[in-house]
């Protein structure tokens, strides 16, 4: 199905301005999305006629705001097919989500001496934490090596897997590198050893078909602004039956019960792990986001984006000095390089006079950098609102960069 970019570019205020007197041209979608008028809308539709709390009133914006905030629920359910509403916990990120997960299970699941597994390129928000589990619990941390393809070492994951793994984690997506991970396969031989598994889907949600039934993760978490919806919300999908034995990781209203001195029972899913005032105005803005990736067709957009991916790849390979970090076999809609004795942040910086905005540096993944020996990298995403006319601009700004750093 061919797509009506016309169409679709319409439908995002942001795009149509100029930087530093250039057309915007946005590359810099891996770390947030832009947000299409039908989310601004929603948002603004809240605050302007609907503004109320949630759960708690019986009068009419309150069950208004309830409404269209569960039904956000729902349509991430109906995103990731998952089982349940009760499945789907709201939070405030991929990040949040994470450390919740670590949280509960560093106070209900480690033990001295049990042993969790990464992999050596996930962004810090999935490593930190992890990090943090292993000081508090007296587990060991355990990393998959990275080849020089930008591919994880299966053989290595499968050689640190044993009969003290209780716990694995791996992104869907290396946000540094773009590397597609077999999470398919990570996900069985982390089951078959009787372990547990958290899939950071951060780069994938808003680029891929995900259906985590079918993939029988444990965890999956992701955030809504880099899939067209607001910033400060995120989902973690777990499996019910194990999410009902996590201990909460909050405490306050929402979460309870019943309240007394001598001790307080706690809510049911999702609301367990649920505690506070959310960002409803974010919740509902989410909703939309998923009616537009719907709308557009999310197959539709991997494919699209896979022909931008292709094209931009082609253009570079064209252009002398041009360092790919990372080249896996299956990748994503983005592509991580440097310019052969120019320095990221300087070509960033010329990118930028040019009215091109990619992301310069670390990406929140400095082992990844440390593993291929460069202090950063230039990296541009791609998102279904971008085009081909943009990545030849994009080359030329390419060129303009070498011709003025020698």
């Amino acid at each position: 199905m061919a797509l009506n970019l016309e169409n679709i570019r319409a439908q995002f205020p942001v795009l149509h301005q100029e930087v530093n007197g250039r057309p915007l041209v946005y590359f810099d979608n891996a770390a947030t999305s832009q947000k299409p008028k039908m989310v601004i809308d929603a948002i603004a539709q809240y605050y302007n006629k609907e503004n109320s709390n949630i759960h708690r009133g019986v009068h009419y914006l309150s069950q208004l705001a309830t409404d269209k905030y569960e039904k956000a629920r729902e349509a991430i359910r109906r995103l990731l097919n998952a089982k349940a509403v009760e499945e789907i916990i709201f939070t405030r990120g991929t990040t949040e989500a994470i450390n919740l997960v670590a949280n509960c299970l560093t106070r209900s699941l480690f033990k001295p001496g049990d042993e969790i597994i990464i992999s050596a390129i996930e962004h810090h928000s999935n490593i930190v934490p992890w990090q943090m589990a292993c000081e508090q619990s007296g587990a060991v941390l355990k990393v998959i090596p990275v080849l020089d393809s930008g591919e994880l070492d299966m053989d290595a994951y499968k050689a640190l897997l044993n009969e003290k793994t209780k716990f694995v984690t791996v992104n869907s997506i290396s946000n540094a590198l773009g590397t597609v991970n077999p999470i398919e396969e990570i996900i069985a031989l982390a089951h078959a050893k009787g372990a547990l598994i958290l899939i950071d889907g951060a780069q994938s949600v808003p680029h891929a078909k995900v259906d985590v039934q079918a993939l029988d993760a444990d965890f999956y978490c992701f955030s809504a602004h880099k899939m067209y919806g607001p910033t400060g919300v995120g989902v973690l999908h777990g499996k019910k039956e194990i999410l009902e034995k996590m201990p909460p990781y909050h405490g306050g209203g929402e979460m309870i019960k019943e309240v007394t001195f001598e001790g307080t029972t706690y809510n049911d899913l999702p609301f367990k792990f649920e505690g506070g005032t959310p960002n409803i105005a974010g919740g509902i803005g989410v909703e939309a986001a998923v009616r537009f990736m719907e709308e557009v067709g999310v197959e539709n957009i991997a494919n699209y984006e896979a022909e931008l991916l292709a094209y931009a790849l082609e253009k570079l390979k064209e252009i002398e000095g041009v360092q790919f970090i990372g080249e896996a076999k299956n990748r994503a809609g983005l592509v991580s390089f440097n310019l052969k004795g120019i320095h990221p942040y300087d070509a960033g910086t010329v990118l930028d006079k040019l009215g091109i905005a990619i992301r310069t540096g670390h990406h929140c993944a400095q082992p990844v950098m440390d593993r291929f020996d460069v202090p950063g990298t230039m990296r541009a995403s791609f998102a279904v609102y971008n085009t081909k006319q943009e990545i030849d601009v994009f080359i030329a700004g390419i060129h303009r960069v070498k011709q003025m750093f020698g």
